[in-house]
């Protein structure tokens, strides 16, 4: 080949590898310009129905797929047809699939189930099944699966087992919190105060409190899932639980990759349930509750600064809470979101807020639902949001819709947004 063949070859695979460089460098710019561009959008995975449906929790599988499951029945704790149902959105098709089966006890409702994608790529269910229709006699079930990524029907499980916890120094902790209000005149907890006609109320529940966290068996049953576990950098898994029988957060602790568990000491408080947690940079884990305590109603947090071992009492946020569950996550940028119900009463306003500052403050904030009563029987709600980011950084969030008036009907909700979306206004 001459000097002047070999330079037109040259110069032929230099303009292709401009060309091809430019391409890329035109679809990079492409799809950051979009990345900047506020994303908002909303769809229901099956249409409205009569059948108690709540309670969702959703992953993205590593194929860009993703899973939403839920509890289905006639109604909560006190309904033995309640199952677990679950639906996958296929990335190829963006459809949503047919609701399918994920577990049954039979003749007992099963409620409260959690999807997580650990880092080793294993999907986790976790549910409890509740055995005497009271919530303070769940029993905690999980199920784990390698071979998931199917098109439709529900994952092959590889192995299903039940999580026992013995609350680590539960009637020490729990006197050591809430046993001075026994005997005090004015009480302060949890940043408010219970005095005058309040006192009384919480001299009683106190009692209550100190007496059943000595009872073994009452102690060791009743607590059960609702948010997202996460990963420590050590490998810990931490599953947050509450109980309904205490108002206490817990969490069930895993550093050998779910073979076994163990319990950390309680979140003792007035009301902290259904913990939501999430990591600092500094190693401090926080912990967002809703408030099932007495008003005013707020949202309540929690630290860790041992790895989820031991948790301060739960103390009011200025965040207002209805008594809902709230979750939130951190992004891949650093900055956190936080979804809940952003009232002292009632379900009729969802919001998404975002902080720049790991908590501290949240300074934007968005409502992905929000209804102005206008006389209808009984108003829509929108509650238990369960929020992740997917690979491409686009936030998704499901959560429960029930319509207003008397019929009442039921479906899951998903939106996918950016961050973006939450700034614009």
């Amino acid at each position: 080949m001459d000097l002047t063949t070999r330079l037109r070859k040259f110069n032929k695979n230099l303009i292709l590898v401009i060309c091809v460089t430019l391409l890329f460098v035109s679809q990079m710019s492409l799809q950051a310009q979009e990345a900047d561009e506020p994303l908002f959008e909303k769809e229901m995975l099956f249409p409205v129905e009569h059948w108690h449906n709540h309670s969702s929790s959703i992953v993205e599988l590593p194929n860009g797929d993703l899973l939403v499951a839920w509890f289905h029945g006639s109604g909560e704790r006190n309904a033995d047809d309640t199952v677990i149902l679950g639906a996958r959105w296929s990335k190829q098709s963006q459809v949503w699939s047919e609701p399918f089966l994920l577990a049954d006890t039979p003749f007992f409702p099963d409620t409260n189930c959690v999807l997580y994608i650990d880092s080793q790529e294993r999907l986790w269910l976790f549910w409890p099944t509740i055995l005497a229709n009271r919530w303070e006699t769940a029993l905690m079930h999980y199920r784990l699966s390698t071979d998931y990524q199917q098109s439709e029907g529900p994952p092959t499980w590889d192995w299903s087992d039940n999580i026992f916890l013995i609350p680590k120094n539960i009637a020490s902790r729990t006197i050591e919190v809430i046993g001075p209000d026994v005997d005090s005149e004015e009480l302060v907890q949890g940043g408010r105060s219970y005095g005058g006609g309040r006192a009384p109320q919480i001299k009683v529940r106190a009692r209550r409190l100190i007496t059943l966290a000595q009872d073994k068996y009452f102690s060791r049953v009743g607590w059960f899932t609702r948010n997202h576990p996460i990963e420590l950098p050590s490998g810990r898994m931490i599953v947050p639980m509450y109980s309904d029988g205490y108002s206490f957060g817990i969490m069930a602790l895993s550093d050998d990759g779910g073979k076994t568990w163990f319990s950390s000491e309680p979140i003792v408080g007035y009301g902290g349930i259904q913990p939501s947690v999430v990591r600092r940079d500094d190693g401090t884990l926080v912990a967002y509750m809703r408030d099932n305590g007495p008003a005013p109603k707020r949202m309540q947090i929690s630290y860790s600064r041992d790895d989820g071992i031991s948790w301060t009492a739960a103390a009011d946020t200025e965040l207002p809470n209805p008594g809902s569950s709230c979750e939130a996550i951190r992004l891949k940028d650093g900055n956190w979101v936080l979804v809940y119900n952003d009232t002292e009463s009632g379900r009729s306003s969802l919001a998404i807020a975002l902080s720049e500052d790991e908590g501290h403050s949240w300074e934007y904030l968005r409502h992905l639902e929000r209804y102005e009563a206008i006389g209808e029987e009984r108003e829509p709600s929108f509650s238990y949001p369960s929020v992740i980011q997917a690979r491409d950084g686009s936030i998704h969030v499901t959560y429960s819709y029930f319509t207003g008036g008397s019929l009442r009907e039921k479906t899951i909700r998903h939106v996918r947004l950016n961050s973006e979306w939450i700034k614009e206004h």
